[in-house]
């Protein structure tokens, strides 16, 4: 994993705090720690209150800025950054633009940022690229029916893979929310490109914009030949529903309407690509709270940091070496709620090392990364252009599939920052079933209120 540069916190034409009425510097700060923490609620609380007592304070516009791109509020955050010049303000509104879908501007913008000195962002190196090459280019025309339900194929793991079709030809697509944009396989030559994407025979979304990174690890480590990554940028414009355990992948040219019974979970985006949810490490309104980065790419339930284990009262002494995995070790979690569901023993790692580096590349503190071993015992609906997400609690009956075909393979997690590279590896990918080639039994049945 290659993390962006960490610009700084602050914005390079800030006036001195002589000049930040107290009132709005306290704001500030609450909303800066808020923002850092992953708590976007608080954030944008305070960043609205920091605006309203300083608004023309270069550092209160830019935290507004980023709050709204976190928001998926792109027009807000072009706007209230608008005259700022500084680094940081450039790089979270070249990121409105290009996820806004305004092309030109995007590549203006990040042209104008690439060329400071102190600047290295190889997300917008290559997102330059692709925009210069995409001018007048509507991204993400969908096109066909209205709906297309496709099969999920299974490979011995929680990975999620979509069969599909790239330029009217076969494919098989992996989801992957670690990512911000769709990454398609280099081994053949590829570069990053606009291409066209068709599911089911049914819909196609032309002018998909994807970046081109060596998949051939990812393919050996999932047992499938991987030709794309399915990164958020892709899948907030698919409506999706994810049924893991029903074996489809739905795509839809309209907002899905609501099941019976789920629950819904606000979805924030650290610099508009990396999908984070708030989470509370046990039950009761006394349970502490956490900021988890979902990541489907990684097949583990979850991995935590050290200080997050801690929090959730379970001793670091406690955690047990996962077998031929170096260092890596491993524990239960008694409780982690999502939305109103409470999920008792979930399995998970503790990867401090892969946390912090995401942390930093996102500029936000991670308690973890949420893998498809625990999201693939929910069936999932992306809603509102990805700002929410629709989660079902499946019966146990129902992550009992068809025995698969098992590939012999090496262990692997991938996981990725917004700037759609492969990660570093890590040692252990086995999801928590019972039995060789099972889905991922559920980590304990969701309780709804």
């Amino acid at each position: 994993m290659a993390p962006l540069a960490v610009l700084s916190a602050g914005c390079g034409d800030a006036t001195p705090d002589a000049q930040f009425p107290p009132v709005a510097k306290q704001w500030f700060d609450r909303g800066n720690a808020s923002f850092q923490a992953g708590d976007l609620e608080d954030a944008e609380l305070a960043a609205a209150n920091a605006l309203r007592a300083a608004p023309n304070h270069p550092d209160t516009k830019l935290l507004a800025g980023r709050v709204s791109l976190a928001r998926l509020d792109y027009d807000r955050a072009v706007q209230v950054l608008k005259g700022l010049d500084s680094a940081e303000a450039r790089g979270v509104r070249g990121r409105a633009l290009w996820y806004r879908g305004d092309v030109q501007h995007a590549a203006d913008e990040l042209d104008a940022l690439l060329r400071d000195p102190q600047v290295h962002d190889g997300w917008a190196v290559e997102i330059v690229k692709l925009a210069r090459r995409g001018v007048g280019r509507k991204p993400f025309d969908m096109s066909g029916g209205l709906l297309a339900a496709v099969d999920m194929p299974r490979t011995g793991s929680a990975s999620m893979i979509v069969p599909l079709e790239i330029d009217g030809s076969p494919a098989l697509g992996m989801i992957a929310t670690g990512t911000a944009e769709a990454v398609i396989d280099a081994t053949a030559g590829a570069e990053p490109s606009w291409v066209s994407l068709r599911f089911g025979e049914r819909i196609e979304v032309r002018d998909v914009p994807v970046l081109a990174k060596d998949l051939s690890g990812l393919s050996k480590s999932v047992n499938a030949p991987v030709k794309i990554l399915l990164g958020v940028n892709l899948l907030r414009h698919l409506h999706p529903t994810i049924d893991f355990a029903g074996g489809q992948f739905v795509v839809r040219s309209f907002e899905p309407p609501p099941p019976p019974a789920a629950t819904t979970v606000r979805l924030n985006y650290a610099r508009g690509g990396g999908m984070m949810v708030r989470g509370a490490l046990g039950t009761g309104d006394a349970a502490p709270s956490c900021s988890l980065l979902i990541d489907t790419s990684l097949t583990y339930p979850m991995a935590l940091a050290g200080s997050a284990w801690t929090k959730a009262g379970v001793p670091l002494s406690s955690l047990k070496e996962v077998p031929n995995s170096g260092s890596l070790r491993a524990g239960v979690l008694p409780s982690l709620r999502l939305g109103a569901f409470d999920v008792p023993h979930v399995p998970g790692l503790q990867g401090d090392g892969v946390l912090k580096e995401r942390g930093e590349g996102l500029g936000v503190r991670v308690d973890g990364l949420l893998g498809s071993g625990l999201l693939a015992t929910f069936r999932m609906t992306l809603i509102d252009g990805g700002r929410s997400m629709w989660l079902e609690d499946m019966p146990p009956e129902a992550l009992v599939p068809p025995q698969p075909i098992v590939l012999p393979a090496e262990s692997e997690v991938i996981t990725d920052d917004d700037s759609g590279e492969p990660a570093a590896e890590e040692e252990d990918d086995t999801p928590p079933a019972k039995g060789k080639g099972k889905a991922p039994k559920p980590a304990g049945a969701a309780k709804k209120p």
